[in-house]
């Protein structure tokens, strides 16, 4: 499995581009350069959204998210973009600790809406 295509992940992803504008709303860009980049670590956070609230690969391209598992994909499609050197990022560049919080506070949003099965 290749790199995919803009057309291939907005497939994958229910309204794609709506949900990458607001994804560079929250990193403040205002450039298309890095929009191929940030799909696909947007896809990357809606399929980790999907398996950590245990909903099958796909669930997001058929129906949209609520606003709670908007918001952690969004910071997480962030966190990613922030993270791409392998540093922490940010403005808590010099933490570790704030790159943990980060996915505490991802995970808390994500459980929010999670299929409990038991």
């Amino acid at each position: 499995m290749g790199i995919e295509t803009r057309p291939q992940i907005e497939e994958r992803v229910f309204h794609a581009s709506e949900l990458l504008e607001k994804v560079k709303q929250n990193l403040i860009i205002e450039h298309d350069q890095d929009d191929n980049l940030l799909l696909g670590f947007m896809l990357g956070a809606v399929t980790y959204a999907e398996s950590k609230q245990k909903k099958p690969e796909g669930t997001y391209a058929h129906e949209p998210m609520s606003p709670v598992t908007e918001q952690g994909v969004i910071m997480l499609t962030a966190h990613f973009y922030e993270s791409r050197d392998g540093s922490t990022a940010g403005f808590f560049n010099d933490s570790v600790a704030a790159g943990e919080h980060s996915w505490d506070t991802i995970d808390r949003l994500l459980m929010m809406d999670k299929d409990w099965k038991f």
